[in-house]
């Protein structure tokens, strides 16, 4: 009997998975534990394996299709059988029905799949597929004034195509001629180049880096802190560390990141998330670390960060950044809701100063600097040359004044100074 291959839930927060790449083609033969697919969440990638014997008798996406959680994405079963009763949202790979045809499957089968996007003039949701949508940004369609004909007024693709089809003649005539022509003339440039798409990965970064700043007044504010302290905590813990004395080798970030979450105790005001019209503040810091991987930068959250000692911070920073970079941790934790507050760290790239980008909701972001000597008064009129630590802070004005991020920002410059680690 053939069985459908649904998108996974991975977490629930996550709606909807980017599908990767196939592994089989239609046709094909299948066995039990045979990769299929693979398929990525906000910042996380996964291999889906087949749970069944038989053959790949159809596949309802494309690679690079964003998917929704629980919907059909193939159908496997015995040579001869019928896939159609598992039809999904996207056009059947082989097939030839029409794409309206195809979404009506969806909508008949399917009805849990929504799509939401801007509240309509009644303060709702409407509900639009990713094929209708594809078509209503190419023809300049204004899907949110359509009454959609699928089940719960969903609008489909024959929607789209009728509301294009009643523009008046001159209209589609220029859209398709703009379609055509070049908005300027090509310029030639001598030298090698090559053009790549965008990963998937890129893409989700670049949206979500760019709803950030277009959605909120974000300012930053630089600040140096001595560095002292640090190092000198750094190398006590590094040589306990090497003679077996502790289980973890504790690392500047460790100590930045504890410095950070005592002052966040502090300023619980800047351990938030700003809703719009409200603003929840967090009893327990739920540190976010921004994380460099071969796939693109990730932000994994440690829940209760306020919890732990400062080798047990380590211990699971450390275990959170190896996750992150072999592609394991929970997309639970790589939402930005499951981070209070952020830490970036370009101290290891001798980055001196930058301005991190806010993870929304979260008010705020600490970037954190490499170690500089600069001249400092070290009392009785000296000046000497002290190592400094760059901080660089970044908050929501909507959420914070200016005031209250310069005294929290001062307040984790004499936690890192004067802190006993």
């Amino acid at each position: 009997m053939a069985v459908a291959v649904i998108m996974p839930r991975q977490g629930q927060s996550v709606e909807s998975c980017i599908l990767g790449q196939w592994y089989k083609n239609v046709g094909d033969e299948v066995k039990t534990g045979d990769l299929l697919f693979s398929y990525e969440t906000d910042k996380a990638a996964f291999d889906e394996e087949a749970k069944s014997d038989g053959i790949l008798l159809a596949r309802f996406f494309n690679e690079g299709d964003e998917v929704p959680v629980l919907a059909n994405v193939a159908v496997i079963g015995q040579k001869g059988e019928s896939a159609e009763a598992f039809a999904g949202g996207a056009p059947v790979v082989g097939d030839s029905v029409s794409d309206a045809d195809s979404e009506n499957k969806l909508d008949e089968i399917a009805k849990v799949i929504e799509f939401s996007v801007e509240p309509d003039s009644s303060g709702g949701r409407v509900r639009i597929s990713p094929l209708a949508r594809n078509m209503a940004e190419k023809t300049g369609v204004d899907y949110m004034k359509i009454e959609g004909s699928g089940p719960l007024g969903r609008i489909i693709a024959r929607d789209i195509e009728a509301a294009n089809a009643k523009k008046p003649q001159s209209e589609r005539a220029q859209q398709q001629t703009a379609a055509k022509t070049p908005s300027c003339e090509p310029i030639a440039i001598s030298g090698d180049f090559e053009v790549k798409p965008l990963s998937n990965m890129r893409k989700l970064i670049a949206k979500s880096m760019h709803q950030s700043l277009q959605n909120s007044a974000q300012l930053t504010h630089h600040l140096s802190a001595d560095a002292r302290n640090l190092q000198s905590a750094r190398k006590n813990f590094k040589q306990q560390f090497e003679v077996g004395k502790i289980q973890e080798n504790v690392t500047l970030n460790d100590l930045v990141c504890f410095a950070v979450i005592k002052a966040l105790k502090k300023f619980k005001q800047v351990n938030a998330h700003f809703l719009g019209d409200s603003i929840k503040y967090y009893s327990k810091v739920n540190l976010g670390l921004a994380v460099d991987t071969d796939r693109g930068l990730m932000v994994p959250a440690l829940p209760n960060a306020d919890d732990f000692s400062i080798s047990g911070l380590s211990n699971h920073l450390r275990q959170l950044v190896g996750n992150a970079r072999k592609g394991s941790v929970s997309p639970d934790l790589l939402s930005p809701e499951a981070a209070t507050f952020t830490v970036s760290n370009l101290g290891n790239y001798g980055v001196e100063m930058f301005t991190p980008v806010i993870n929304l909701p979260q008010v705020a972001i600490l970037g954190v600097c490499t170690i500089v000597l600069r001249p400092k008064d070290i009392g009785d009129g000296v000046i000497a040359f002290v190592p400094m630590i760059g901080l660089s802070l970044t908050y929501d004005h909507r959420a914070l004044d200016g005031g209250e991020a310069t005294l929290f920002l001062a307040q984790i410059k004499n936690e890192i100074e004067t802190l006993n680690f």
